[in-house]
């Protein structure tokens, strides 16, 4: 191969393998762009799956609580098997008043506002996770054993409750005096 003929291929080659490069490298920025767009929305995807299972999203809509004469009346059967169920009255001026009632793991039927003396102004209530209540504010844990028994602070606010006829009783007037709370 004569010289000419040997610069020209070289050149060429050069030509193309700077071509080659070029567009290595704009491949690379397209995929860098298409891997963050793919992290931000799997991102978000985790944030929203995450943000329902910790939150008042992943409870079921309060239940709406029906009083009557004797006050609000739960049957013991819905609060077997240690899950907290929440609940809803409507006061006559359409305030909610939340609240929640459960058997805890040492047998014993208990209910409280969804709400605390320390956080109730955020309005964020509580979330069971396993045998505790957390304060979907402060993240505070408290057993279930303790509703009931202990008071104040960012324990849930007790609610006066008696069992009566395979239900769990609560009268209005309790649940009323909450209000402040909400």
């Amino acid at each position: 191969m004569s010289r000419q003929k040997q610069a020209i291929s070289h050149s060429t080659r050069e030509r193309k393998r700077a071509e080659f490069s070029g567009s290595r490298r704009a491949g690379s920025g397209r995929k860098k762009i298409l891997l963050g767009t793919l992290v931000a929305i799997l991102g978000v995807g985790g944030y929203i799956v995450a943000g329902r299972s910790n939150g008042q999203a992943s409870q079921a809509r309060p239940i709406s609580a029906e009083p009557g004469p004797s006050g609000v009346r739960i049957p013991l059967a819905e609060l077997e098997g240690g899950k907290a169920k929440f609940f809803e009255l409507r006061t006559e001026n359409n305030k909610n008043i939340r609240f929640f009632a459960m058997k805890s793991s040492d047998g014993v039927y208990r209910a409280a506002l969804d709400a605390c003396d320390e956080c109730w102004a955020a309005k964020k209530g509580y979330v069971q996770a396993g045998d505790d209540m957390i304060c979907r504010k402060c993240g505070r844990h408290f057993h279930s054993a303790k509703i009931n028994e202990v008071s104040g602070g960012c324990n849930p606010v007790p609610l006066t409750r008696t069992v009566a006829d395979g239900h769990l009783v609560i009268a209005t007037s309790d649940l009323q005096a909450g209000k402040s709370y909400f």
